[in-house]
């Protein structure tokens, strides 16, 4: 784990994580609010997807569920098409509306988490956001609206949302991925494309399920003596995890030669499940 602390995770007041699906960008959430919580920071934390494991992980955390189509219901109500919002939403063509208009779903879920931040009733709102993929998309809606839209409420909308994913006293993006080629590839270019069309700050790249062993042996080197049962299946083991953590001493270095931020390494735990216990100790494990 490197010397990366609480404060440098939450240095801003909205604090976006993203990476490829898989990679424990939810765990690493919780463990980013736990962490702001126990150093005496209000929070709260927003989750995009309907999962209801941030709220198993953090009991005691305030945690709120967005979504793009009662936002969008929301944002019709609010404009002056109050008749119409309810319309489109018990026909279901208020859905149709967000995939014609691409980025206006994205837009406003960035609007209503922009509320949030500006509100001041938190000092750190962590938001677990979509994975690689959807959030070059999520993060650049604003900027492509404002290149589509020339005047309007969604125009004010892209353009308020913009200055904040822009500032760098009030928004950062935490990178999550693992040490394997793949989510280490898509991780590189997901921080190219937002830092280029965003300019949204970045914050220390996590790394989770590191595997920390140093210094193991070489089996052949190891005198088993006269005993050889199962011998060889420990020796095949040990292999595996040597060549493991060899690759992922590889992928490490190519990240902090592309992406050239710090890094914090999350260990690799036994089992894919977490638990708000197994979250409690990873926060613990932060400098302040």
């Amino acid at each position: 784990m490197s010397n990366v602390t609480v404060a440098e995770l939450t240095a801003t007041n909205l604090v976006i994580v993203a990476g490829k699906g898989g990679v424990g960008k939810t765990t690493v959430t919780a463990v980013v609010a736990r962490a702001a919580a126990n150093a005496g920071r209000r929070v709260l934390v927003v989750e995009l997807d309907g999962k209801p494991t941030l709220g198993e992980l953090l009991p005691d955390i305030e945690v709120r569920h967005l979504s793009a189509p009662e936002l969008l219901e929301d944002y019709l109500f609010e404009h002056g098409f109050k008749r119409i919002a309810r319309r489109l939403a018990s026909t279901g063509v208020i859905d149709v509306i967000g995939t014609a208009a691409p980025g206006i779903d994205d837009l406003v879920v960035l609007g209503k988490i922009k509320q949030l931040e500006r509100s001041g009733h938190w000092d750190v709102i962590v938001v677990d956001g979509p994975a690689a993929g959807h959030a070059i998309t999520f993060l650049t809606a604003a900027p492509g609206l404002l290149d589509a839209v020339r005047s309007g409420p969604v125009r004010d909308q892209a353009t308020d949302v913009q200055a904040l994913l822009a500032d760098p006293e009030r928004c950062q993006v935490v990178l999550v991925t693992v040490p394997e080629t793949t989510p280490v590839n898509e991780l590189i270019e997901l921080s190219f494309a937002i830092e280029e069309r965003v300019g949204v700050r970045l914050a220390p790249v996590v790394v989770n399920q590191v595997d920390a062993a140093v210094g193991l042996p070489d089996p052949r080197e190891v005198d088993f003596g006269r005993a050889r049962v199962q011998v060889d299946d420990a020796i095949a083991a040990a292999d595996f995890r040597r060549e493991r953590v060899a690759t992922q001493q590889h992928e490490l270095a190519r990240l902090r030669s592309d992406v050239p931020i710090a890094q914090l390494h999350l260990a690799a735990r036994p089992t894919a499940d977490i638990t708000a216990d197994d979250v409690d100790a990873l926060a613990a494990g932060l400098a302040p």
